[in-house]
C-alpha cells in the first residue's frame, strides 16, 4: 500500500521568483565541499587532508582573531553584572553603559526602534563626519540594518515598480556580488549589466555606464545605480575622479545611487585611497549634494573586525523625500528591529578606543596586525598567481578577494558544455576534488562572454594561503597539460 502524498507546495507551485534566485558563494560547489568534508571526517580517503574554504568572506571562520575591545563591549552589554568586574577596562564600560542606557529596560534583550538605538545612530553620524573630514551627517538619516544585505534589500524594495517598459531597471557592475542579482530576481526587477574594465584594473568607465543605460531604456526604466567600492569580487578601489564622473552621470539621468562601501577599511595599495561617495558628492557642490539621492551601506562583517555573525550594519539615506522616508520606516517596522547585539557591535566599529583611552594601545596593535597581514596576503596572492602560465590576476587593491582570469583549453570548454555546466564551474569542481580547495567560479558573479575567472578570499592565515596558492598553481598547470599541450595564452 503506497500512499501518494499530495503536497500543496511543490517545485511546480513554488514562487517562481524564489526558483530564479542564485547565490554562488554558497552554491553547488560549496555543497560539494561540505559533502567531501563529512566524508573525510568519516575516514574516506582523498588525495588531501582537509578542505580549505576560500569561497566566502568569513574572516573568523578562517582563523582571524576578534578585536578584544569589541567583544568586551558586547559582553558587558549582554551580561551587565560584568560592569562590576575589574577584568574589564573603563573605556569599554563607559561605552556599554551608554548603549544600555539607550535600550528599553536597560537590556540588550528588548526591541529597539525600527531605525535602531538612537545613541548608536548618533555615534555613526559622528563617525561619518570624522571619516569625511567635516561633511555634515544627520543621525536621523541613519538606519541600522541586519548586516548591509538587509539594508540593500529594503532600499531595492522601495525602488521596484512599474510593468513592461516602465519596470524598474537596476544597474549593477559585472562582475558583481551575487546578492544584487539574487535580490533583483526575488523582486522581479530588471537586471542591467555594466561591465568593469578588466584591462584597466577593473575600473568603472562612465561611457560604459552610458551605453548600458541607453540600451536598457529600450526595455525597462533604469533608475537605480549600484556601486561596490572597494569592489567585490574584483578588489579595485575607485579613484576620486571616477566617482565624480559617476555622480555627475547619476545627477544628469536622475538615478538613485546605492553605494556599497562595506570594504571601506580594506584598502591595501599604497597608491589607492577610499573616497566615500557622500564626501565626493558634497565636494561637487550644493547643486549635486542637495539633489542626488544616495544611500550608502556599511557593516560589522568586513573591515578589520570581521564580525559576520553579529549581522550588524547601517545605511545612510540622503535626499529621500520625507513621505517616502515614512514609508521606509513603515517597511522596517514590520521586521521590528535589527538584532540589538549587532547594533552594539556596529557601535564599537564606529566608536573605537581613541588615543589616551586605556584600551587604545592594544586596539591599535590588533587592528594594524589584521590590516597589515591582509595587505601582505593581497600582494602575495597577486604575485604567485601571475607566475602561473594561463592565469592573470589584477592587483588586489582592496576588499578581501582575488578575481583572476584563467585560460581554459578548448577541450575542457567542450567537456563542460557536454556536462551542461559553465567551464569555470568544471574547473572549480575539479580543483575541489583533486586538492580540497573550495573557490567560486566567475560565472557566479558574471563576466564578459568568453572569459573565465574564479574568486578566492585572501583570508586564510598566511602559511595556509601560501600552500593553497601553490596547490592551485600546480593544479592549473596539470589541468592545462591534461587538456592540451601547454598553450601560453596571450597576456
Amino acid at each position: 500500500f503506497s500512499h501518494q502524498v499530495s503536497r500543496s507546495l511543490t517545485m511546480e507551485t513554488l514562487n517562481p521568483n524564489v526558483k530564479a534566485v542564485e547565490y554562488a558563494v554558497r552554491g553547488p560547489i560549496v555543497l560539494k565541499a561540505v559533502e567531501i568534508e563529512k566524508g573525510l571526517q568519516q575516514g574516506m580517503k582523498r588525495p588531501f587532508e582537509e578542505v580549505i574554504k576560500a569561497n566566502i568572506g568569513d574572516a573568523h571562520a578562517m582563523g582571524q582573531q576578534p578585536i578584544t575591545f569589541l567583544r568586551q563591549v558586547v559582553a558587558l552589554c549582554t551580561c551587565p553584572e560584568l560592569l562590576e568586574s575589574p577584568a574589564f577596562p573603563e573605556d569599554a564600560k563607559i561605552r556599554a553603559r551608554r548603549i544600555l542606557q539607550g535600550c528599553g529596560g536597560k537590556s540588550l534583550g528588548s526591541y529597539s526602534d525600527s531605525q535602531g538605538v538612537d545613541c548608536i545612530r548618533k555615534d555613526i553620524a559622528a563617525y561619518l563626519e570624522r571619516r569625511d573630514q567635516g561633511v555634515p551627517a544627520n543621525w536621523e538619516d541613519i538606519y541600522l540594518t541586519t548586516g548591509a544585505s538587509d539594508g540593500i534589500m529594503s532600499i531595492l524594495k522601495l525602488l521596484v515598480s512599474g510593468q513592461g517598459l516602465s519596470r524598474t531597471g537596476v544597474m549593477i557592475p559585472i562582475p558583481q556580488y551575487p546578492l544584487y542579482s539574487a535580490a533583483i530576481s526575488e523582486l522581479e526587477a530588471v537586471q542591467v549589466n555594466y561591465y568593469l574594465d578588466e584591462e584597466h584594473c577593473w575600473a568603472l568607465d562612465v561611457n560604459e555606464l552610458r551605453r548600458a543605460y541607453w540600451e536598457a531604456k529600450r526595455y525597462c526604466n533604469p533608475k537605480v545605480l549600484c556601486i561596490i567600492n572597494p569592489g567585490n569580487p574584483t578588489g579595485q578601489v575607485q579613484s576620486r575622479k571616477c566617482i565624480e564622473d559617476v555622480l555627475h552621470f547619476a545627477y544628469e539621468e536622475k538615478l538613485f545611487v546605492m553605494s556599497d562601501e562595506v570594504y571601506q577599511d580594506n584598502v591595501y595599495s599604497p597608491d589607492c585611497q577610499f573616497h566615500s561617495f557622500k564626501k565626493v558628492l558634497y565636494e561637487m557642490g550644493p547643486e549635486y549634494f542637495d539633489s542626488v539621492e544616495l544611500t550608502s551601506f556599511h557593516s560589522t562583517s568586513k573591515g578589520y573586525t570581521g564580525e559576520c555573525g553579529f549581522r550588524g550594519g547601517y545605511m545612510e539615506v540622503i535626499n529621500m523625500a520625507a513621505e517616502v522616508k515614512a514609508q521606509l520606516v513603515k517597511l522596517l517596522s514590520v521586521r521590528l528591529c535589527p538584532p540589538v547585539s549587532g547594533q552594539a557591535a556596529m557601535d564599537v566599529v564606529v566608536n573605537p578606543p581613541q588615543q589616551g583611552e586605556p584600551s587604545y594601545p592594544q586596539f591599535l596593535k590588533e587592528k594594524m596586525l589584521v590590516l597589515s597581514a591582509l595587505a601582505e596576503k593581497a600582494k602575495m596572492t597577486e604575485e604567485i598567481l601571475n607566475k602561473v602560465p594561463g592565469i592573470k590576476c589584477n592587483p588586489v587593491q582592496g576588499a578581501m578577494y582575488a578575481f583572476p582570469r584563467i585560460f581554459i583549453p578548448p577541450q575542457a570548454i567542450e567537456e563542460a558544455k557536454a556536462l551542461g555546466m559553465p567551464p569555470d564551474m568544471l574547473y572549480c569542481l575539479r580543483l575541489l576534488e583533486e586538492t580540497g580547495i573550495c573557490i567560486v567560479p566567475g560565472s557566479g558573479f558574471g563576466q564578459k562572454e568568453g572569459t573565465y575567472h574564479f574568486r578566492m578570499t585572501i583570508l586564510p592565515p598566511t602559511e595556509k594561503l601560501k600552500v593553497l596558492l601553490e596547490k592551485l598553481s600546480a593544479f592549473h598547470i596539470k589541468f592545462l597539460e591534461e587538456y592540451a599541450a601547454l598553450q601560453e595564452p596571450s597576456r
